[in-house]
């Protein structure tokens, strides 16, 4: 972990000019969109977060997974830092998806199968994070979280298809039969994507190695608490 934190700095520089580039291509390079407008400047915030989200979840499924079936505080921490900044990113989501909803639909937000979904995902993962946080030292509880955090993911594959089958007021988009991008429009969203994969990758990294921190520094506690009642003891004796 030591050796492999030397590179952080290296991606902590990388992504931050790519969210310097992102913002420059999403308000300068890409055109201003017909029809909605500069609402639709959203666009390459509110999706790459969805994506961004969907790689934090992803790392709590696998990492619960492995956990079910070899137990393990390392792997354990994998998947509850996954999972928070899953969190962070589909509250990001759901944050964004409003902003631009309201000056194009009229209303903040709809019940339609797919932004019900989203919202489902992220109470699910909240609901995950809130049981970690009650009973953390709980190896049952550990693995009654990494059930939930394997089922809570199920409901990504629901969230991307819900609107090409159950239809819906979301735009499809990039999607089959959505209505494409322009071609300056749809580098400035790539790159977004990419941005938000990296901002991703230097948080979770970042994040687990805190929890690595607090886990060794756990660890030291127990170790001293063991001291001192050696000591007490060796005391008692000697008096």
């Amino acid at each position: 972990m030591k050796d492999s934190f030397r590179f952080f700095p290296a991606l902590a520089i990388v992504t931050a000019a790519m969210i310097c580039l992102s913002l420059y291509l999403a308000f300068f390079f890409a055109p201003v969109e017909a029809e909605m407008g500069w609402v639709q400047k959203i666009f390459y915030f509110h999706v790459p977060s969805a994506v961004a989200a969907y790689a934090g979840f992803f790392c709590a499924f696998i990492f619960s997974v492995v956990y079910l079936i070899r137990p393990g505080d390392r792997v354990d921490a994998l998947a509850r830092c996954g999972a928070e900044i899953g969190v962070v990113f589909c509250a990001m989501v759901l944050t964004s998806g409003p902003l631009w909803a309201r000056p194009i639909w009229g209303v903040y937000f709809v019940f339609d199968p797919q932004l019900t979904a989203t919202l489902l995902l992220f109470l699910i993962y909240t609901a995950y994070l809130l049981l970690r946080f009650v009973a953390a030292e709980s190896a049952r509880v550990r693995k009654i979280a990494a059930v939930l955090a394997i089922f809570g993911f199920m409901d990504v594959p629901i969230i991307h298809m819900a609107v090409r089958k159950w239809g819906g007021t979301h735009p499809l988009v990039e999607r089959e039969g959505g209505g494409g991008l322009h071609p300056d429009m749809r580098v400035a969203f790539y790159v977004s994507m990419l941005t938000f994969l990296l901002l991703f990758a230097t948080l979770y990294w970042l994040r687990v190695r805190v929890a690595s921190r607090e886990d060794r520094l756990r660890e030291l506690e127990v170790e001293m608490e063991d001291q001192l009642i050696e000591i007490n003891e060796l005391k008692g004796r000697a008096a």
